[in-house]
């Protein structure tokens, strides 16, 4: 119904906002991916989406129309309601949402706020092959990147280093370095630990 607004920047925090449209003030809550794109200048532009309910009707606002498309995949998801799904766009960056999406990662997934292990196997499962399709990412690929950090994780298991810990540092590597080999991984890894 509501597609995007422009306007006048009336207040501004990290989970809402109010834009004032020819004497109208919108309030629209945002994620902190969109608060932390949000220009420090008098006017901005949104793109919007509209949850309807008995009690309330409620606008959720975006910086980029691929926050929004995030956030209304995520919407589909049964046990997903708007606030969750804001809270995932404010924990992670949008696109790590669709890579750990495609490469099934359910750790990064379960993570976030609110989301059990449940929760975080039905966005996968739901949402993979749309991810995959609408995002022309090749599935192969991702995989080989979890293909080469499970296999750093475990020769760092083998060399006697606690799994928990080495998750962690692994973790922070292969999301700073996609592309990084197993033994680069390991090298990287063991200068950490």
């Amino acid at each position: 119904m509501i597609a995007h607004l422009q306007g006048k920047l009336v207040e501004k925090n990290p989970t809402e906002v109010v834009i004032d449209c020819g004497g109208v003030g919108y309030h629209v809550n945002i994620s902190l991916h969109t608060f932390s794109l949000i220009p420090n200048a008098d006017f901005i532009k949104l793109y919007t989406h509209l949850q309807i309910k008995e009690d309330a009707h409620t606008l959720f606002g975006f910086a980029e129309k691929s926050e929004r498309e995030i956030f209304r995949m995520l919407l589909s998801v049964s046990g997903i309601g708007a606030n969750i799904a804001r809270t995932m766009l404010s924990s992670i960056e949008p696109r790590q949402i669709i890579n750990a999406i495609a490469s099934g990662d359910v750790g990064l997934i379960q993570s976030i706020k609110g989301i059990g292990n449940k929760t975080a196997q039905r966005v996968i499962l739901d949402l993979k092959e749309k991810v995959l399709k609408l995002y022309d990412l090749d599935e192969v690929s991702v995989v080989q990147n979890n293909t080469n950090r499970d296999e750093a994780l475990s020769a760092l298991e083998v060399l006697g280093f606690v799994r928990k810990t080495s998750e962690k540092v692994v973790e922070k590597i292969v999301k700073e370095d996609p592309e990084a080999t197993v033994e680069t991984i390991i090298k990287r890894a063991l200068k950490s630990l």
